[in-house]
């Protein structure tokens, strides 16, 4: 129940029952998800999607505005003012029991007051309509909803900034990676080293190449993923025997933000011969190998002081001769847009899972250059990701004070701190009992017909 001040006399307590009816959705479910943009009725969810695309269905669509919709599981709830078709029937649809309730009130202390929804069952009539809350008078409710929208909307113009700033520095990130595999963030470097540096010719004649690669400065070359590592390997897909030496293995779950964290590594019996062939080496690459995200399958893990553990077959492990390429450098160029979208058009997906084999990745075409300068990019690029991620974070801290800052806002509004109380108003308890009158007349008038 809200935290409300003992003087405030004119507020009632009730539940939300007394102020919200609910319709089962089932006759308000789409038929076919073969949703398109050009249609014209939205398909909702309660949840963060809340639209799920929009269906050219004319029949079942609720138009009995405002509602809320209300995701009987996990307890999420929209305020919609707009006519819709519904997902599925984890739901209800919440109406005014009658037309003295503020729906757009009943919804913002329903953001307000959640409750515990670990237990997996329907919520609505069993826990939220019983859910006691304390009602101010109407007039008073009308004031709470103007302040909260007028506080909402200026805070919302921030936070669209910031999302807007976030958005632009990840367009950064590419730009900064694009231009350094097209040699330009290196360009002054490379002009003052020119006469210490192999040229394009040199190179290709190490890499046994036939041609340069026109669109690189000189100094660069294109070759194949495949020239410039020593061994791929599969990752450790199961354990048949019961005995060996305990090893640490690196699993899926030991990766966060793209870095080993070996905080919970679980480890394997492996024999002799089982660990030398998947234990890991300073400075490997593993490739995600399969995901259920397209966006992670094929991205890059450098396993730095990971010598001696095993990995799970989530992963491919690729070994490099250190006088050829830094792995640095190229889990970089994995995380180009170039790569991904290679990765994209090449993956293989079925059953909800992403793959993308070493043969595939050992084909990526990528820019080379001499070890000097790849020493002197990967530099130059942690300096600027370093910045890069710390204005982000920056960002995300301030979009994590702006939602305490609106629940603060719901905080005061339903604790009767946010705007003045007007004695005039007519006390809840009265208003209450008219809801109810005209509940129960509504009511007897249904049952008449």
């Amino acid at each position: 129940m809200s935290e409300v001040n003992e003087k405030l006399s004119a507020w009632a307590e009730c539940e939300y029952g007394d102020l919200l009816d609910y319709i089962q959705p089932n006759q308000f479910i789409v038929d076919s998800t073969e949703y398109d943009d050009e249609y014209q009725t939205p398909v909702l969810t309660a949840g963060k999607s809340f639209i799920k695309g929009y269906t050219n269905e004319e029949h079942g669509i609720f138009e009995d505005l405002p509602a809320i919709i209300f995701d009987d599981f996990t307890t999420a709830s929209k305020y919609v003012n707009f006519s819709f078709k519904v997902k599925s029937s984890a739901m209800k649809i919440l109406v005014p029991s009658c037309g003295l309730v503020n729906l757009k009130f009943v919804f913002y202390l329903m953001q307000a007051n959640p409750i515990r929804n670990d237990t997996h069952k329907r919520y609505w009539i069993s826990v939220y309509a019983k859910k006691a809350l304390y009602l101010p008078p109407l007039n008073e409710q009308n004031r709470i909803v103007a302040k909260i929208e007028e506080l909402f909307s200026e805070l919302d113009k921030g936070i669209e900034s910031l999302k807007t700033a976030r958005e632009q520095l990840k367009v950064y990130r590419q730009s900064v990676l694009k231009h350094a595999f097209e040699g330009k963030l290196t360009a002054q470097w490379r002009e003052e080293n020119k006469d210490k540096l192999e040229t394009a010719e040199e190179l290709l004649e190490r890499f046994d190449c036939s041609s340069p690669d026109n669109a690189l400065p000189n100094g660069w070359i294109t070759l194949m993923f495949k020239s410039v590592y020593e061994a791929s390997q599969n990752g450790l897909s199961k354990r048949s025997g019961k005995t060996g030496r305990s090893i640490p293995v690196l699993r899926l779950a030991d990766i966060t933000n793209f870095n080993i964290v070996k905080n919970d590594l679980r480890s394997i019996l492996l024999d002799e011969k089982e660990e030398t062939k998947y234990s890991l080496t300073n400075n490997d690459l593993l490739a995600i190998r399969v995901n259920g995200s397209p966006n992670l399958v094929g991205r890059m893990i450098l396993a730095q002081d990971c010598s001696g553990m095993a990995y799970c077959d989530h992963f491919i492990r690729f070994t490099f001769d250190p006088s050829i390429i830094l792995p640095e450098y190229a889990q970089h160029y994995f995380n180009t847009h170039k790569a991904r979208r290679y990765i994209d058009l090449n993956k293989v997906s079925s059953a909800g899972q992403n793959t993308v084999s070493q043969a595939t990745l050992g084909e990526l075409d990528i820019p080379y250059c001499s070890l000097e300068e790849q020493k002197i990019l990967v530099k130059l690029l942690s300096e600027k990701f370093t910045s890069i991620d710390s204005a982000t974070n920056e960002i995300e801290e301030q979009l994590q004070k702006a939602e305490s800052l609106r629940q603060s806002i719901l905080k005061q509004a339903f604790s009767g701190r946010l705007v003045a109380q007007d004695p005039s108003d007519e006390p809840a308890s009265v208003l209450l009992e008219r809801i109810k009158a005209e509940k129960d007349g509504s009511k007897k008038k249904r049952n008449s017909v």
